[in-house]
């Protein structure tokens, strides 16, 4: 799996895979009593202030992120309507840390392309069904 490589390829604590809307997609290593929720729901959140703030600037968008602190730092690579975010300490370095992440993106990009091309088949072959469906179907059913 991409963010399970990616993690041990950063040297890093936690690698999270997070939607825009705050929502942990999946997560590799250890987040010991970490709130994933309130963790991924906040980096969503600091993105769309980050986001904000580019366009305030004239710039269309950031990204990246980074948030370095004095043991443990973050990192969080906007790729389209998702967030790779990576949770790193002092074992690790932010240059290595963008170069990994950025090669990850790209895969990364490439899976959420491929399954959103795959729901939209679904959905539609899903809809061909009930569209065989009518009224008086229904009907005899429960009438």
């Amino acid at each position: 799996m991409v963010l399970a490589r990616l993690c041990v390829e950063c040297a890093s604590r936690v690698v999270f895979l997070v939607d825009r809307d705050g929502q942990t997609i999946a997560f590799h290593g250890d987040i010991g009593d970490m709130d994933t929720m309130s963790f991924s729901s906040l980096a969503a959140g600091n993105v769309a202030a980050t986001s904000s703030m580019a366009k305030l600037i004239g710039e269309d968008v950031f990204p990246a992120v980074v948030h370095e602190g004095e043991r443990e730092s973050i990192f969080i690579s906007v790729i389209g309507r998702s967030l790779l975010v990576v949770v790193f300490d002092e074992r690790s370095t932010l240059g290595l840390v963008k170069l990994r992440t950025k090669k990850a993106s790209f895969e990364v990009a490439a899976i959420l392309d491929e399954a959103v091309k795959e729901s939209t088949t679904f959905n539609a072959s899903s809809s061909s069904v009930f569209a065989e469906i009518t009224d008086e179907d229904i009907d005899s059913l429960f009438g």
